[in-house]
């Protein structure tokens, strides 16, 4: 029998979803947190739930032949990265059984040949076009990084290994601008302070969107700090997001451009896109276009086919189906998203497309009661996947294909068995890297209508 404070020696046998180790002790599962699959480690049990327990590592007794010193200062503190302490190599592995085993889950009718191997990186690092950093203090001091894992505790970071060099040097800047112009951060406990969050975007071209999400509109000193921000190296345009709710949300619903044009452009395969502080853009500039690309091969679109593009964010996928269909139909529920697709439609000289704003299970439905059908559907929904009745309008639209953009293995096995009891067939899934050192695995999938008789 188990009990908290029972120190063992054991062997992670897997890695779970989280990127906690899993070891067995008499059969009964314990996760152990900075460990991976081969690792013998002494650990003590801090916990105790029905079906599992949590240890900590007290000692590595024999490291896995996949472990690896992490290249990152704040690996142990950080939550943004799991899976900094294991082979790069064994990571996309890891990625690709994950995929697997949460189809099995499903019961999902699949052969194991039919997942490829995972895409990674030649360079897996500085890939990030966006990150958010939490804003307080501590000691009177400005503090300013990611949440430290499972927690709401800054760690604070001089650097990021996965985020642009331009952008560290921005992080800083602010900070020692926030300090020599007495900028308070805000305090969740006591309600004071006005800075929250900073958010950084940048494109290809190193260009940087600074967002300073703060609690009211007015601060102190801001103009001269909009000033000096403004003659940062890379800064192009600098947004003030109001978030002054009592919520753990990163930015609020109103926007001001401070400087410049309040978004930036950026590019995938040979097309262009307005991106403002609030849209959706896929955060790896160089496993997007390799995403996008297989999206489009699997879509196997020609001229005479209508295509969907479901959970269309800016309109990047429906802009590259729509040089090859005859026309595309792109539903998104952040309408600042529609507004900037139809921008970039205009702006790339593609006018074969329709967007619409809205929620995709409100908008598929009414289109099908319009007979406007689909002989493709595109559908890029976040984690939770997508609701019932889109899986149930898709099925009644009966289009020949449908091609699945996920990030999230278990809502998109879950959704893949709800389509197969639709009258679809699992055909090709390509699991993708499009975040190194993290538990997350991108996956593009296609599935066909099964024909009867």
């Amino acid at each position: 029998m188990l009990e908290k404070g029972l120190v063992k020696v054991v062997e992670i046998i897997d890695i779970n979803h989280t990127g906690q180790g899993v070891a067995k002790i008499n059969n009964f599962v314990v996760f152990v947190s900075g460990t991976i699959s081969g690792d013998k480690v002494k650990i003590k049990i801090t916990d105790i739930k029905k079906n599992y327990a949590t240890g900590e590592i007290l000692s590595i007794i024999k490291p896995s032949e996949f472990r690896t010193a992490s290249p990152c200062t704040y690996f142990q503190q950080c939550g943004g990265c799991q899976l900094m302490h294991m082979d790069y190599k064994e990571q996309l592995k890891y990625k690709r059984n994950r995929v697997i085993s949460e189809l099995r889950r499903a019961r999902v009718n699949f052969h194991e040949e039919t997942v490829n191997k995972t895409i990674g990186m030649e360079d897996p690092y500085r890939y990030r076009n966006k990150t958010t950093f939490s804003v307080t203090e501590k000691n009177n001091e400005i503090q300013i990084g990611p949440y430290e894992q499972g927690t709401y505790n800054t760690v604070d970071i001089s650097s990021c290994l996965i985020q642009s060099k331009a952008a560290d040097e921005a992080v800083t800047s602010f900070k020692n601008l926030m300090k020599k112009y007495n900028i308070r951060a805000y305090d969740m406990k006591t309600k004071k302070g006005i800075v929250r969050n900073i958010v950084i975007r940048n494109n290809r071209k190193g260009e940087l969107m600074l967002i300073i999400v703060t609690t009211s509109e007015s601060f102190q000193n801001k103009e001269l700090l909009v000033n000096e921000l403004s003659f940062i190296p890379n800064i192009t345009t600098i947004v003030q997001n109001i978030n002054n709710k009592n919520t753990n949300l990163s930015m609020g619903i109103k926007n001001i451009t401070l400087y410049g044009e309040g978004t930036i452009t950026d590019t995938i395969d040979d097309l262009s896109f307005t991106i403002s502080p609030e849209t959706f853009f896929q955060i790896n500039p160089i496993q997007t276009e390799k995403l996008y690309q297989t999206a489009i091969e699997y879509a196997h679109l020609d001229k005479d086919d209508i295509c969907f593009d479901l959970y269309c964010g800016i309109g990047t996928i429906s802009l590259m189906a729509a040089k090859k269909a005859k026309k595309v139909f792109g539903i998104e529920i952040v309408n600042r998203s529609i507004i900037n697709a139809r921008e970039n439609a205009k702006k790339n000289n593609i006018s074969n497309l329709e967007f619409y704003a809205g929620k995709a299970e409100e908008l598929l439905p009414q289109l099908n009661k319009q007979n406007i059908k689909a002989d493709v559907i595109i559908l890029d929904p976040p984690r939770k996947g997508c609701e019932k009745e889109v899986i149930d309008t898709i099925i009644s639209m009966s289009p020949k294909r449908l091609v699945y953009v996920s990030c999230n293995p278990s809502t998109l096995a879950r959704d893949i068995k709800l389509l197969e009891s639709g009258g679809y067939m699992l055909k090709k899934v390509q699991p993708l890297d499009q975040f190194p050192w993290t538990v997350h695995v991108e996956c593009v999938v296609l599935l066909t209508k099964v024909h009867n008789g």
